[in-house]
């Protein structure tokens, strides 16, 4: 019965746009929850977990067991009993679901979530820095692909990049691939940060003169910065930090007003998870956290599409940089 309705489906519509083409509001909502049930049926069926990342869109939270920042849901993932993880996010982070739990299924519903960050740095591009620089150690932010956490001395996030780089005994570091995250913790440690030349595309293009431009209008409103924005618009910010630390500082902080300067998604989850504050939106799309879609969801946990493979060597040594960060951070995830 699941999967006749779902190939009858399928054959409609597999994208959020061609359902917005072809689908009344209503009927959009009638077949987002048809879907919301397929799929948590067939999570029990095959015994999986959902992780879902705050940059989502927001009906994909109704289907996870998990949502936060992309380490912090791999580690809960390794944690369960679940034959099977499903990663709404983009492929670096389900190939680390897979680096932590390489005896589990792990599904990314589609191909297009990519990541043009994790991208800009390749094992070839690492390998001739670390020729370079033969005595520094290697930083590699979670936002990087399994082969190059591999080449790396340890991992971070960006709530500990600053913690991690400064409990290394190494007095260069080669921090990749964010430039933006790399400055920021150069301004916070006394070691030589030899910066990576990659961005985030979705913050580095956020400026602070339209910024200031909001803060205008808000001006009694805090401004809460992701650290892979450019250094000019963390000057202007009130607290800077990843997501997983924007909804605590949001509740601790006695302000009303918030402008959230990171991916869209992370503002519509803030006002779920702070429902009595207001959050206000300075921020871009990525189009590669918002290419997961229900309909793909359903037909990954159907058909294993498509299933995470590493190379046992990969898995090993990421896994080791993973967990060097992991006995020395208190702010991991």
């Amino acid at each position: 019965m699941i999967v006749a309705y779902l190939l009858n489906y399928l054959n409609k519509t597999t994208t959020a746009g061609n359902m917005e083409q072809k689908l009344s509001p209503q009927t959009m909502m009638n077949e987002t929850q048809k879907l919301i049930e397929l799929v948590l049926e067939l999570k029990k069926q095959r015994n999986a977990v959902i992780l879902v990342h705050n940059y989502q869109r927001p009906e994909m939270f109704r289907i996870a067991d998990y949502i936060g920042d992309s380490l912090g849901l791999s580690v809960k993932a390794a944690e369960t009993d679940a034959d099977v993880i499903l990663f709404c996010g983009v492929k670096f982070m389900a190939e680390t679901a897979k680096v932590l739990s390489p005896k589990k299924t792990v599904l990314l519903p589609t191909l297009d979530a990519g990541c043009s960050l994790a991208d800009m740095a390749t094992v070839q591009s690492l390998k001739e820095v670390k020729k370079q620089y033969p005595d520094a150690a290697v930083v590699s932010y979670v936002n990087t692909t399994a082969d190059v956490k591999a080449l790396s001395d340890i991992c971070c996030t960006s709530a500990n990049a600053v913690e991690v780089v400064n409990s290394l005994p190494h007095k260069q570091v080669i921090f990749l691939p964010d430039k933006n995250l790399g400055r920021y913790v150069q301004q916070h440690t006394d070691k030589e940060v030899i910066l990576w030349d990659g961005y985030c595309f979705v913050h580095d293009k956020l400026d602070s003169d339209t910024l200031m431009e909001f803060k205008q209008r808000y001006p009694d409103a805090k401004i809460v910065a992701h650290p892979e924005c450019r250094d000019d618009l963390l000057k202007l910010a009130d607290h800077v930090c990843g997501t997983g630390g924007m909804a605590k500082f949001a509740k601790l902080d006695g302000s009303k007003n918030f402008i959230v300067v990171t991916e869209c998604g992370m503002t519509e989850k803030l006002r779920q998870d702070v429902p009595n504050k207001n959050f206000l939106s300075f921020c871009n799309i990525c189009p590669y956290m918002k290419s997961t879609t229900l309909p793909l969801v359903v037909r990954s946990l159907i058909h294993n599409v498509h299933e995470i493979k590493l190379p046992r060597d990969v898995i090993v040594n990421a896994g080791k940089a993973i967990d060097r960060m992991l006995a020395i951070s208190k702010n991991a995830t």
